[in-house]
């Protein structure tokens, strides 16, 4: 019978585990909420910002209006991946790694990786090219400080040191559900025109210089709502994990009182089977 003094020991840490599990859970599902409703204010802003594009791009030969438009020979490949600067969220930080070994290990093209979060840095700076680090945004998240980093993306873009750019981020769904998404930053994608367009519009001062100033804040905004997305993900992935290792270890501190409460049960009757032999054989003496 394993000692009783063991026992309670083991019983004591897993309750102060539980009290540490169950404060980041709450924790977590305070930051969550922020973190939603950033994400839920900024989707229909860049859904809006992507059609007004298409719509303005459906009027207008693109052909040398934007840089960032135009497709070319694929040679180097920049992917933005991001995760998060810490752990304890369950398969968050892992299944975005995984997709990028995936991805990059199926292409022919030279990669470079543009870190943001600890987790991914970690990762791949042994093994792949690192363009830059940016893990330390998440201590001051802002659209600034995303347009900051992006402008230089966008400048060795069109210096054709990149040839495409993508970023691999988990999409917000619900605190129980993230998706891994691979999207495609640069070139940008535009719709394809299908014959003239049902509406007349009027441009002031005109169609180019209109994509011109959208173009690049539509790219500097996808890649703000994937950090956007990845924040709230991370919460609502670490509340999950943090929930069932509550869980988890609830149910194994109950089964060990069980078993403490055999173990001192036994002990008990042992020592009352001693004194009452005891007492036989002083009788009987």
């Amino acid at each position: 019978m394993a000692n009783l003094k063991e026992i309670r020991g083991r019983i004591t840490s897993i309750s102060s585990t539980m009290q540490i599990t169950s404060a980041m859970k709450m924790v977590s599902a305070a930051k969550l909420k922020k973190a939603t409703d950033a994400i839920v204010m900024l989707r229909p802003y860049s859904e809006k910002l992507q059609e007004i594009i298409e719509n303005v791009s459906s009027t207008t030969d693109l052909e040398g209006v934007s840089t960032f438009t135009a497709e070319r020979e694929v040679k180097k490949v920049l992917y933005i991946v991001v995760t998060s600067n810490k752990g304890l969220a369950g398969a968050f930080n892992s299944s975005v790694i995984k997709e990028l070994n995936s991805t990059i290990g199926n292409t022919q093209h030279e990669v470079e990786i543009l870190s943001v979060g600890k987790k991914v840095y970690d990762a791949v700076r042994r093994t792949r090219k690192v363009y830059d680090n940016q893990s330390a945004i998440f201590d001051g998240m802002s659209f600034q400080v995303v347009s900051n980093f992006m402008e230089h993306v966008m400048k060795d873009y069109k210096e054709e040191k990149f040839d495409k750019v993508f970023v691999i981020y988990n999409k917000f769904i619900n605190a129980a559900t993230q998706e891994v998404q691979t999207e495609q930053v640069l070139p940008i994608a535009m719709a394809e025109k299908e014959g003239a367009a049902n509406t007349d519009y009027l441009f002031e001062p005109n169609a180019a210089e209109i994509l011109n100033v959208l173009i690049p804040k539509s790219i500097k905004t996808q890649v703000y709502k994937a950090i956007l997305d990845s924040i709230a993900s991370e919460h609502g992935a670490r509340m999950t994990a943090m929930h069932k290792a509550t869980d988890n270890a609830e149910a194994l501190r109950n089964d060990l009182k069980i078993f403490y409460n055999k173990a001192r049960q036994a002990a008990i009757t042992n020592e009352i089977l001693e004194i009452v032999s005891g007492a036989e054989a002083l009788k009987n003496s």
